[in-house]
């Protein structure tokens, strides 16, 4: 497989009496986007600044492409990183902070460059101090994307843009794997890390709840069916993977299904399905449920 693109050991970080960071250990594959998940304080941007060098952790270690991220020289040549709160120099023109950017980092596809400033609907002859948030947003998502920087670190990269903008965000991000670049997403917006990661890490309180990829984090939950019938409904009692069984009148049914649904797609088409309805649960309810079991 080769040198991981991210990897950490055992990574924790203590403030005070605070566990900001527990034991952390993750490898993220070269060419892999994977989405960072969890709420306001589960550790997510404590574990980007000890990725990138800025903060010393309290035991564990982490590496960027196989150097000690603690040679914060040599990991920073090798990536691209987008704050939570982007801050740009207040004076200088949306093209000057570009290339201030293109030039201090490892290099960048102008041409590339170009086409996300069009995509991204963004004025470069402004002053950055005169941008609003997503602007700001906007400025360092373009330079970090035209980077030819083998990993991409986002940390809530699309907070303060409109709708429009987060499907150009979207494609952006599924040109940087097509490129075979490494995208590190620390996200709370679970549409989208539904939409673009391959594999989800879900945090909590500082500890490594799942990983996996989001198919399979899906499976590990049950799938909501609702069916009525042209007829008396069957009985499903004693079915393989039905659970939670509700009769909702003389002739309609509901009941969560775990594992393969054969069995119960056998039972009610023998019965003589009308309507049926199957509902996946989403990425948020996974990732709330999970939550749920934390707290508990």
């Amino acid at each position: 497989m080769g040198v991981a693109a991210l990897c950490t050991e055992n990574l924790s970080k203590r403030y005070g009496r605070l566990l900001a960071l527990d034991d952390l250990t993750l490898d993220v594959a070269p060419g892999e986007v994977f989405g960072f998940l969890g709420p306001n304080g589960a550790g997510k941007s404590t574990t980007i600044r000890l990725l990138l060098g800025l903060a010393r952790p309290t035991s564990g270690r982490a590496w960027v492409f196989g150097g000690d991220a603690a040679d914060v020289a040599a990991a920073h040549r090798r990536l691209a990183y987008v704050p939570a709160d982007v801050a740009l120099w207040p004076r200088m023109t949306g093209a000057e902070v570009l290339d201030l950017l293109g030039r201090i980092g490892p290099g960048v596809d102008t041409v590339y460059r170009d086409e996300l400033v069009e995509r991204f609907a963004l004025d470069l002859a402004k002053p950055a101090g005169t941008y609003s948030t997503g602007n700001r947003q906007k400025v360092a998502l373009v330079a970090a994307f035209a980077t030819r920087a083998p990993l991409l670190v986002l940390d809530e990269p699309t907070s303060g843009l409109d709708p429009l903008m987060e499907l150009e965000f979207r494609r952006a991000v599924a040109a940087a794997r097509d490129n075979g670049q490494t995208v590190f997403l620390s996200s709370h917006q679970l549409a989208e890390v539904e939409a673009v990661c391959d594999r989800v890490g879900i945090l909590s309180a500082g500890r490594l709840v799942e990983v996996a990829s989001v198919a399979q984090l899906r499976r590990l939950h049950r799938t909501e069916v609702a069916a009525t019938f042209t007829g008396a409904p069957p009985d499903l009692t004693g079915v393989p993977g039905v659970d939670g069984l509700h009769s909702n009148g003389a002739a309609a049914v509901r009941f969560t299904l775990n594992g393969p649904p054969a069995a119960a797609l056998r039972a009610l088409a023998d019965a003589g399905v009308a309507t049926i309805a199957v509902r996946e649960p989403s990425l948020e309810e996974i990732f709330l449920a999970y939550y749920g079991q934390d707290a508990r």
